[in-house]
């Protein structure tokens, strides 16, 4: 027998053995059952689908509780609380992780996004609520506490915030869903779970393939003055399997006066809402920490300063919605975002 005919002989049974086993591992993966978890956490609904032969809630559970004793304002508990409260208190590396993030976007973007914001987004917050907004003077003197630059760490034995003046007060609000739907992702992929969805408050991860066997699809809100979100529409549905996909917008968190219109995202630079055309950034970044920063950064600085951040940064991709100069919603997006959208409702 010919040396080369023999040698594809003993092939054969190789191949065989391969065929055979990826069609059983095929077949165990398509019978292995979704798991679909829900709660409350970070003051918002969570929503996590992922495939696996058990219930992970438990540990997600435990990936969302860290993130919520560092960062979140609505737990007394948190590291970040007591360090508003300016409390002595050692940080951890959650919350160095996702300081040193915010920091460095801070930085890059001028200061458009700004954990510091926290005193003016409580001013605003309570004016919204109580028809009462903060005066020209309160404004200016909120602003002497707000600043990236006023804010750092402090190593030593321990690392701890320091501040320039004891009022600086901390928001991680525009970071941490993303950095928890990151948290939660990272320990799914740990557990060799290859298909997953993670959304807490509209924030989104995702990874392989939906329940339905096709690629993750994630609605966009059509911008409509609807503060009680009764009519929804969707603008657009994005594909955004192996991505982070995060949604900052105005155009349901308003408040009209003397008939002029005020969004809730408040420009630290200024200390006032942003008043300019740009109603909703969608971002879809490798991480959705990054996407969850970035899109708020991009509501701050506006149709052209978005456009002008993502020149610089290819690995991101945006969905920006904006009203044109005759007043009409118009959409503009990244072209690498083409293949991204599957529809467009009009």
């Amino acid at each position: 027998m010919n040396p080369t005919n023999k040698k594809r002989l003993w092939q054969i049974p190789f191949l065989l053995f391969l065929i055979v086993g990826t069609v059983i591992i095929i077949r165990q993966q398509h019978n292995m059952p979704y798991q679909h978890n829900q709660g409350m956490i970070f003051g918002t609904s969570y929503h996590i689908v992922y495939q696996h032969d058990t219930d992970l809630h438990t540990a997600i559970i435990q990936q969302l509780q860290a993130v919520d004793d560092a960062l979140s304002p609505f737990n007394p508990h948190s590291i970040i609380s007591q360090v508003n409260r300016g409390e002595s208190v050692a940080v951890n590396e959650l919350f160095i992780d996702v300081f040193e993030m915010a920091q460095r976007i801070a930085k890059e973007t001028d200061g458009a996004f700004d954990i510091t914001v926290a005193p003016l987004v409580n001013a605003w917050g309570f004016g919204f609520k109580h028809n009462e907004f903060p005066n020209e003077a309160a404004i200016d003197s909120l602003r002497q506490t707000v600043g990236y630059n006023k804010v750092s760490l402090a190593t030593g034995r321990t690392t701890t915030v320091r501040k320039t003046d004891p009022r600086v007060m901390l928001d991680c609000s525009a970071i941490a869903k993303g950095y928890g739907c990151d948290r939660v992702a990272s320990m799914l992929r740990k557990m060799g779970v290859a298909n997953y969805m993670i959304e807490i408050g509209g924030e989104v991860v995702t990874k392989g393939i939906s329940e339905k066997r096709v690629p993750w699809r994630i609605g966009v809100t059509k911008p409509t003055d609807d503060s009680l979100n009764i009519h929804e529409e969707l603008q657009t549905v994005v594909n955004v399997t192996d991505k982070a996909m995060a949604t900052s917008g105005n155009y349901r968190n308003f408040y009209y006066k003397n008939g002029k219109k005020y969004a809730h995202t408040i420009d630290p630079r200024t200390g006032y809402p942003v008043q300019h055309s740009i109603l909703s950034a969608t971002v879809l970044a490798p991480s959705c920490a990054l996407a969850d920063a970035y899109a708020t950064s991009m509501m701050v600085m506006g149709l052209d300063g978005a456009r002008q951040l993502l020149s610089r940064h290819p690995e991101l991709m945006a969905y920006l919605i904006y009203t044109d100069k005759e007043g009409n919603t118009a959409v503009w997006y990244s072209p690498s975002m083409q293949d991204k959208i599957v529809t467009t409702e009009n």
